[in-house]
């Protein structure tokens, strides 16, 4: 009995102390929260997100031809690669057919000349013989008209004299521009032939290189010559260039207009890669949100958007553009929608938020401080 007794003392004791205590208050779901910031998807413009790519291209070519045929190379002097100066010489033609046809019209041409001299001083010694009775009136005008054909005859030999100097002169066929060469198809031993054919040359003049950058008509309207472009090499190098030339036209197939971007002449910008542009201030207003407020997992991208119940869901959207700490929603929810600004991984679909005012993160957008706390899960 006295044992028994003994073991209910501290039971009736720990029972007295559970009883003098007080109950702990519930914690409700809204008084757990959390505070973030929310904001609401608009079309907002976007500096700096509009890119196009396209190829490298010469900004102008000159095209290198022979000025006369029938002559051989002699010797090639350049080669693809080589910087040329307006004026140097490429290629040389052979000569030799070119100064017996120089021999032969000199010849002609003095013949020719010494005729015309003989005319003129048979027709001079006429002058004042006219219905003298020295000579019929017949034989005065034809010695003055053989003179004429004589001094006429001279004059032909010696225009063909000049033809022949002048072919001489281009049998050194030179670069038309400075520049770099980018095609030689001549070769030592090749006849000449002017005024067809393929070019024996193709020279970018100052060997300058240009991007034909392809962009979209809706696009087209935001950019104008003067604005500077960062452009991705194919090497992966990046250079700023600077917009010359925007197309008047668009493409009525491809529904893309052509812009050119001046680069910088340097050795690793070829004519015919392949290249990017970022136009930094070109802006497109686009339905956009914060870089902030897109996530990234296994799903894709996406935002955390606030339901009218004050609950968040997780909504796959698909990106464009981004700039200006903004990211273009191509596909997603609708404007005006709010969404979480910061999305946080501790954020679960259905959690339950309580709103409340807060600062602007982003220029034009509209924000809201919440607070949020995660569901009890069943």
């Amino acid at each position: 009995m006295r044992r028994s007794s003994l073991i209910l003392l501290p039971l009736l004791a720990a029972l007295a102390l559970a009883g003098c205590s007080k109950p702990k208050p519930k914690v409700t779901e809204a008084e757990n929260a959390r505070a973030v910031r929310v904001v609401r998807l608009q079309a907002q413009s976007i500096n700096g997100a509009l890119t196009a790519s396209g190829d490298l291209v010469s900004r102008e070519e000159a095209a290198v031809l022979p000025e006369v045929s029938g002559y051989r190379v002699a010797r090639v002097l350049a080669d693809v690669g080589d910087s040329v100066k307006k004026g140097q010489t490429l290629v040389e033609l052979d000569p030799a057919l070119a100064q017996a046809q120089l021999a032969q019209a000199e010849a002609v041409a003095n013949q020719a000349q010494v005729q015309a001299l003989q005319a003129a001083d048979q027709a001079a010694r006429v002058k004042d013989l006219d219905n003298a009775g020295v000579l019929s009136q017949e034989a005065i005008d034809q010695r003055r008209f053989q003179a004429r054909a004589a001094q006429a005859t001279a004059n032909a030999q010696a225009a063909a004299l000049k033809d022949i100097r002048t072919r001489i002169s281009k049998l050194s066929v030179t670069a038309p521009v400075s520049g770099l060469i980018l095609e030689r198809t001549v070769r030592p031993g090749d006849m000449s032939a002017a005024g067809g054919g393929t070019p024996w040359f193709r020279i970018a003049r100052d060997s300058e290189v240009e991007l034909q950058a392809q962009v979209s008509e809706d696009d087209l309207g935001s950019i104008r010559p003067g604005q500077h472009a960062q452009v991705t090499l194919p090497g992966g190098q990046v250079v700023t260039g600077v917009v010359r030339l925007v197309s008047p036209q668009i493409d009525p197939q491809s529904k893309l207009g052509s812009v050119r971007v001046h680069l910088p002449v340097r050795a690793d910008i070829r004519a015919g890669g392949f290249a990017s542009a970022a136009f930094g201030e070109a802006s497109a207003t686009v339905l956009s949100a914060p870089e902030t407020a897109v996530r990234y997992d296994a799903d894709g991208a996406s935002v955390m958007v606030v339901g009218p119940d004050n609950r968040v869901k997780k909504a796959l959207v698909q990106t464009g553009q981004r700039g200006g700490g903004l990211v273009q929603l191509v596909k997603g929810p609708p404007a005006g929608t709010r969404v979480v600004l910061n999305a946080a991984a501790f954020l679960l679909d259905g959690d339950l938020i309580r709103a409340q005012d807060a600062a602007t993160p982003a220029a034009g957008a509209t924000t809201t401080t919440i607070t949020a706390t995660n569901s009890p899960r069943k």
